[in-house]
């Protein structure tokens, strides 16, 4: 029996790395790959590639005329209902494999067990949990969404060695090197959204974008623009895709210039005068967002983390010192004693280039 369970296993990691071929491309579905073993020979492989194509499944049964008596080995439970495309457990079961073996089940309360259920009513021996905590970190953000109706939500920070994010005077660039700069855009990349205050706009009129050599879906802009102060020529509207402004002011004519201009403006919740960051995620969750990025100044970081919002935070730290006159990390003037500190757990240490990357989680 532990030799059965090494193998499957063994198949489950090389279906877990050709989840990973579709990082950049595939939301806001999930990150998925299968493999067809028999008589343990790979007979055909596969991933989820972009939404709207083939499922992991269906990609690796196209490529093959027989696969009855096979056993595919899937990182999420096959669908059972029809979306964009039709279920893959069905198609798993016309094709006549005798086995799946499933990392984790589809987190969606609404058809979690429904494909495996089906399978099994099929004559198929289904098997569930190989693997799953490396599949449920590949697709953290969609298992949120799903059952916690919020995206997952990761802060970039760039620091001093005295944690500072600029000089008193709000002079920034660069902080960190090209390296680490090229990492950031790599993170970006991988997030359905990125989401910026409306200070940090007016301050850098940044492009805000993922600029990577490999293809990629961009992700969605998110202005939090309390009162509505966006620029119509903000170089934000000069790149391709979403570019979405919250707010919760109600200025109906400048909202109207703004959807003229081609943004997207949507009114959320305010709380003392300021969105209501809670609001703000269930919003983009609506907006199928699994991964939101937030780079942004301390003011609005230290909202995020007074609300506890922030699942992950990367920081990157430089050689260097700014003075005690620099700018801080996070604004949080109600954080007065030791009892009511922030604690976050180190995950992930690695150097990049001269900085240090520090990948650090809530739990």
């Amino acid at each position: 029996m532990s030799q059965l369970i090494a193998q499957d296993a063994f198949f489950m990691a090389r279906a877990l790395q050709l989840a990973k071929n579709g990082h950049y491309t595939t939301k806001p579905n999930p990150r998925v790959g299968c493999v067809l073993v028999r008589n343990n020979i790979v007979l055909g492989e596969g991933w989820h590639a972009r939404a709207g194509c083939a499922h992991a499944e269906v990609d690796a049964l196209k490529k093959l005329h027989d696969v009855k008596g096979a056993t595919a080995y899937v990182t999420l439970e096959p669908c059972s209902h029809h979306g964009r495309t039709p279920p893959c457990s069905d198609a798993l079961i016309h094709a006549g494999v005798s086995r799946v073996v499933v990392a984790m089940q589809d987190p969606n309360p609404m058809v979690s067990g429904r494909g495996l259920e089906k399978l099994k009513n099929a004559g198929i021996e289904v098997i569930c949990g190989i693997l799953q905590e490396d599949a449920v970190n590949l697709n953290r953000g969609f298992i949120k969404r799903m059952t916690e109706n919020k995206p997952f939500v990761r802060s970039k920070l760039a620091m001093s060695l005295d944690g500072r994010t600029a000089m008193a005077s709000g002079e920034s660039q660069w902080i960190t090197s090209e390296q680490a700069r090229v990492d950031v855009h790599k993170l970006r990349a991988e997030s359905c959204a990125l989401v910026t205050g409306i200070n940090s706009v007016l301050a850098d009129n940044p492009l805000f974008n993922a600029r990577v050599d490999f293809d990629v879906v961009q992700p969605v802009r998110v202005v939090l623009d309390s009162e509505l102060k966006m620029p119509l020529n903000a170089r934000l509207h000069t790149v391709t895709g979403r570019c979405l402004i919250l707010t919760c002011a109600n200025q109906p004519e400048k909202a109207a210039r703004l959807l003229d201009a081609g943004f997207e403006v949507y009114h959320c919740a305010e709380k003392n005068g300021r969105l209501d960051l809670h609001a703000v995620m269930t919003f983009l969750a609506t907006q199928q967002i699994n991964e939101v990025l937030v780079e942004a100044g301390s003011i609005l970081n230290g909202a995020f983390l007074e609300e506890d919002l922030i699942d992950e935070m990367v920081i990157y730290m430089a050689s260097a010192i700014l003075g005690d006159q620099g700018r801080g990390l996070f604004h949080l003037p109600h954080l007065q004693k030791m009892s009511d500190r922030k604690i976050f757990k180190l995950r992930d240490a690695r150097q990049i280039g001269p900085d240090l990357k520090l990948t650090l989680t809530r739990d």
